[in-house]
């Protein structure tokens, strides 16, 4: 627009002009791949945790922006507790064990039970300082864990990051087949691809015949992967190993594969060696 000043805050005006932000000068990050999903409680993060795993378990760089504010978890999946460091060039994310680049709100408290109690733009302004604000280093792939449903926060990640593809996690509930097509119609109106659907909690094995159960009946969500033409990356089971595993900051240890032909479509997906 003629009278663009190249600030979007506010602005009614509808046009082409990049929205995202800079990130630090130090901070070199080739992939952004978002992880949402459109009602809480579907295990997002346990997935955005694992899909971190099998690409850090491919020999990429790997980092997790936990950009659920008031209710972050990525931490304590991968078993950090430390805060985060920082001097005049910037904040340092944390490490985990096996090298995974963290930053989440509730490295920056005191007590990792203390609860955020803060307003939306207040929020949104910290989801955009891990962004602009942090020291990344070199990173091959970011996933960023959104909070769930379409509002404030993952609209300022989607305006504000750089993000190159969005990840949906939902479970087998006839309900949540329309609230993934909010989360499809929120990414296809802000011009962002939707990679796949990954449909968490979709059976549970029969420890004694090994029989899968629908405890929430067939799945609904392969009715909207058809309907939006969208890839189902992978089905996962209701696998007490992972809860075990995410509960005591051992993700990192885990020995499941469900996730590893959705890292292999990433992988394929998203080359990085073909980003400048």
């Amino acid at each position: 627009m003629a009278n663009c000043n190249g600030s979007c805050e506010g602005c009614k005006e509808k046009c082409d002009a990049p929205r995202t932000e800079k990130t630090h000068a130090l901070s070199r990050i080739k992939r952004v791949i978002a992880v949402m999903s459109g009602k809480g409680g579907v295990g997002k993060s346990a997935v955005t945790a694992l899909l971190a795993v099998a690409m850090k378990n491919k020999g990429y760089s790997v980092a997790v922006l936990d950009a659920d504010i008031t209710g972050p978890s990525v931490p304590k999946m991968f078993g950090v507790k430390s805060g985060v460091g920082g001097d005049g060039t910037g904040i340092y994310p944390n490490k985990s064990e096996g090298g995974v680049k963290v930053m989440s709100s509730n490295l920056l408290l005191e007590n990792e039970t203390d609860p955020v109690v803060w307003r939306g733009p207040v929020i949104a302004g910290m989801v955009k300082q891990f962004w602009t604000d942090v020291v990344w280093g070199d990173v091959d792939y970011m996933f960023v864990d959104c909070p769930p449903g379409t509002g404030d926060v993952p609209l300022t990640i989607f305006q504000s990051y750089k993000v190159d593809g969005i990840i949906i996690v939902a479970t087998p509930q006839e309900l949540v087949s329309m609230i993934v097509e909010k989360a499809v119609n929120m990414a296809r109106l802000m011009k962002i691809p939707v990679l796949g659907l990954v449909e968490n909690m979709s059976y549970a094995l029969c420890p004694h015949c090994g029989e899968k159960i629908s405890l929430f009946g067939e799945g609904k969500v392969e009715g909207v992967a058809l309907k939006y033409s969208l890839p189902i990356l992978a089905s996962l089971p209701i696998d007490g190993n992972i809860a075990a595993a995410c509960d005591n900051g051992k993700v990192e240890g885990l020995k499941v594969d469900y996730l590893d032909s959705a890292a292999d479509i990433l992988e394929a997906g998203l080359p990085v060696d073909a980003v400048e």
